[in-house]
């Protein structure tokens, strides 16, 4: 399946990457609600927070008078991992999808095999007709 999917993003067929657009692109809205909704609150159990707010701070910022930090700078990495998770979903069930499609797509039948080299009938028919005169 990796091989295939290899070959799938190697080809760069303009009709899957088409489907893959139009289709990933409708497709996102549920991938990130099913991410967020159920994916993060599940793995936040672990860290004990919102798996989306889970940073490293770099340098620590000021609260301004109504409450938000200004001047913080941090690696978002809850966020990152969560959007990651998002695309790797999303990927798959495109790849899935795609490789439904060709199934469905009749399979070309292959040329048949030019018919070998040498006599034709004819030329045969006249040598069986001269070795019978001798």
């Amino acid at each position: 399946m990796l091989k295939e999917f290899k070959e799938f993003a190697m080809k760069g067929n303009l009709v899957d990457i088409a489907v893959g657009f139009v289709m990933g692109a409708a497709f996102k809205e549920v991938v990130t609600s099913f991410t967020g909704g159920i994916i993060s609150p599940l793995i936040g159990l672990i860290f004990e927070s919102d798996f989306k707010d889970l940073k490293y701070v770099l340098k620590e910022g000021v609260a301004n008078a109504e409450g938000i930090m200004q001047g913080e700078v941090a690696v978002l990495w809850g966020a990152f991992i969560t959007n990651l998770i998002d695309f790797v979903i999303v990927a798959f069930v495109m790849f899935m999808m795609v490789k439904g499609v060709n199934k469905m797509k009749k399979k070309e039948e292959p040329a048949p095999e030019p018919p070998p080299a040498g006599p034709s009938d004819n030329d045969l028919l006249a040598e069986i007709r001269d070795l019978l005169k001798k």
